[in-house]
């Protein structure tokens, strides 16, 4: 493997000669969509350049990059839970909902799984918490590239059901436009009813 100049390393996996796991989320905070995570295990070999937490690269480079993991990872996969599964579990269980599913689509069981973040969720294999681990963990970066734009064009297709609130926009999201159309025209079944700001609009009979 060539060494890499910045951004996220390989220091992470190499700890292990089997089989790891990289396993990340994107949507837990917004109002409205599913929740997904990605799986992906590099080959240490064939790594993209270029991977960074999803959140520091801008979209037309996610897409970009999106290509590059999938035919260059051993195994990949992508999970989501569903807003009625994210109302009836809470946030933090449907996003360990999606990373269990994606884990579990794997082609290839991993010996141990690193996550991005600090709660140890329950998976099918060990489990390595790994605070900012998008900023860290090459396997981790490619997994919150995928989970993102899987989950972009989730909402793009919600955004074609229901245009007046501007999914397409900000991916469902605190934004302007959103609060506006939600206090005019109240939640869409895409919306979280479990979370405080729909709930608010729902008032105490729904």
């Amino acid at each position: 493997m060539k060494p890499r100049t910045g951004g996220p390393d390989y220091a992470l996996e190499a700890q292990s000669p089997a089989p790891v796991c990289g396993v990340d989320e994107a949507g837990r905070g917004p109002w409205a969509g599913p929740v997904s995570a990605a799986a992906v295990i590099l080959d240490p070999d064939f790594i993209p350049p270029g991977l960074d937490d999803s959140k520091a690269l801008t979209e037309r480079r996610r897409e970009a990059l999106e290509p590059e993991i999938k035919a260059a990872a051993v195994a990949w996969a992508v999970g989501f839970a569903t807003v009625e599964e994210i109302d009836a579990l809470n946030i933090l269980r449907a996003t360990g909902l999606a990373m269990r599913r994606a884990v579990e689509a794997l082609a290839i069981r991993p010996a141990f799984i690193l996550v991005d973040g600090s709660y140890r969720f329950d998976l099918p294999a060990p489990v390595r918490p790994v605070v900012r681990g998008d900023s860290l963990s090459v396997s981790i970066a490619a997994a919150s590239i995928l989970a993102k734009t899987a989950r972009d064009r989730v909402m793009l297709d919600l955004d074609r059901d229901w245009p007046d609130y501007g999914f397409a926009a900000h991916k469902g999201y605190h934004a302007p436009r959103h609060v506006e159309a939600l206090q005019r025209l109240g939640p869409c079944p895409a919306h979280r009813r479990s979370f405080a700001p729909i709930r608010a609009l729902l008032g105490p009979a729904d």
